[in-house]
């Protein structure tokens, strides 16, 4: 015993010190956090010490009639039976900058649909402005209470500079519950980015091309219908890292496409003999097989029908037609050899944007919109039966920058708050990585030299792709 007695006059300092450490700790943390988290984490306590009172109120617990083990031990015959017991979720709680994540347990007769029902009970509890309720794991859920809208707090994205770790991973920005929302790019032919002008589209455009930059596995082209020349339009400082660019003119838009509809074929033609691949996303982008983005801003310009007799506008007619044939074999061809196409425009009504077009990208965005029918066009039929998220809601100033679109394993539509790049940070982006710029074209002959393989040229007399000879 007297060991156990010399070792037990250490406990109470040693306890006293790591409380210490962690008070200390704690005080750190809430010093160094901003406004909005020190907030929160006066929330989080205030959830953590009213939880099991909120949950028996609320719903959340269980009577469990059977006694536990240590009662089943202690219990005489003839004494009274053991009392039921009330069992409560535990409970994890993390505070941020908009308000607390609750991770919690599932108890019988208490899943998540319990939870869910719960929802708005704990918002007014814990005073958020909403609380979300899904599933994280079998038997347990997670509690998201946001207290401040993220949709209506303009948020501001500095770009690093280093090469994104998954180049099938975009990140759009935070939706209604300050959640991160990602798209993969993976085997994706098409983006359509819709929404009134200064709703936020070209400046989401922007951050990808910002966050793609700095890997020389990403190459961009860029079609801009709003301006004549580069430097007159948002693209101006990005443009240094761009292989191609061309304004509104329909002749210059018409090459860029046949240029890169060339490149397309010249891909397909060699993609099995070059990767051992029929689908580049098996094997991902590289810097000798770029990922080649297309981005075609005011898409409309360039697709738009030209009506009347005389031969200049026939000659525009015919230009748009063909430039809408192009654009469609990239789209519903340059999935697989990675070519993908980011389609802007103010709506995506069949009059702006064909539909042959559209209808095959599987991704949509849509910011503001004015009408309900070019919420429709944008988003599909479904935004009709979802009207609290529909973009015709986001015409505040309070919601410059928000976009609505689908995601898959969501229900319904999801609104997402993205950031906004300063036009200092592109420009140091684009000056940084200027030297990353190359042809996808020329990529494609220096590896084919390197395999001692050569392809003449993309077509023969009848207008078939001609194959490699070695």
């Amino acid at each position: 015993m007297e060991p156990i007695t010399g070792y037990a006059s250490y406990a109470l300092p040693i306890a006293t010190a790591l409380v210490g450490v962690w008070l200390l700790w704690t005080v750190v943390r809430y010093v160094r956090a901003d406004r909005g988290t020190r907030v929160s984490m006066r929330q989080a306590v205030r959830v953590r010490w009213g939880w099991v009172r909120l949950a028996r109120m609320a719903g959340l617990t269980v009577t469990d009639k059977t006694p536990g083990l240590l009662a089943q031990i202690t219990a005489s015959k003839d004494g009274p039976a053991p009392a039921p017991r009330v069992l409560t979720p535990r409970i994890k709680v993390t505070p941020d900058r908009f308000g607390v994540v609750v991770r919690a347990r599932t108890l019988p007769q208490v899943g998540l649909e319990e939870y869910q029902k719960s929802a708005r009970f704990l918002a007014d509890a814990w005073r958020c402005t909403r609380v979300s309720v899904l599933p994280d794991g079998p038997g347990k859920v997670v509690i998201r209470g946001v207290r401040s809208d993220p949709l209506t707090t303009p948020t501001a994205h500095r770009p690093t500079g280093w090469p994104p770790t998954d180049l099938t991973r975009w990140e759009l920005g935070v939706d209604e519950y300050a959640a991160q929302v990602c798209v993969s790019l993976a085997n994706v032919p098409g983006v359509t980015v819709a929404g009134t002008p200064g709703a936020g589209k070209t400046s989401t455009v922007n951050k990808f091309v910002c966050d793609f930059a700095p890997s020389p596995a990403v190459q961009i082209a860029t079609a801009d219908g709003k301006v004549s020349r580069a430097s007159e339009g948002d693209y101006a400082d990005l443009v240094k890292r761009m292989f191609a660019f061309c304004g509104d003119d329909l002749d210059e838009a018409n090459a860029l496409f046949k240029r890169l509809v060339k490149l397309r074929r010249r891909r397909s033609s060699t993609i099995r003999d070059v990767l051992g691949v029929k689908n580049m996303w098996h094997v991902g982008p590289s810097p000798q097989w770029p990922l080649t983005v297309l981005i075609i801003d005011e898409a409309h310009t360039f697709f738009r029908e030209y009506k009347g007799s005389d031969a200049e506008t026939k000659r525009l007619a015919a230009l748009t037609a063909e430039n809408a044939r192009l654009v469609e074999d990239l789209v519903k061809k340059g999935r697989s050899v990675g070519i993908l196409v980011i389609l802007i425009s103010q709506k995506t009504t069949g009059d702006a944007l064909p539909t042959f077009i559209r209808d095959v990208c599987p991704i949509g965005l849509s910011f503001a919109q004015k009408t309900v029918e070019a919420a429709v066009a944008a988003l599909g039929d479904d935004i009709r039966n979802w009207p609290d998220a529909s973009p015709v809601t986001l015409q505040d100033p309070a919601y410059v920058g928000v976009a609505v679109m689908a995601m898959q394993g969501r229900p319904g539509y999801t609104r997402i708050r993205t950031p906004y790049v300063s036009d200092a940070d592109a420009a140091r982006v684009a000056e940084d990585t200027s030297d990353l710029t190359a042809d996808p074209a020329l990529c494609l002959d220096a590896l084919l030299d390197s395999t001692g393989r050569t392809f003449p040229d993309d077509e023969g007399p009848d207008g078939a792709p001609v194959p490699l000879t070695k």
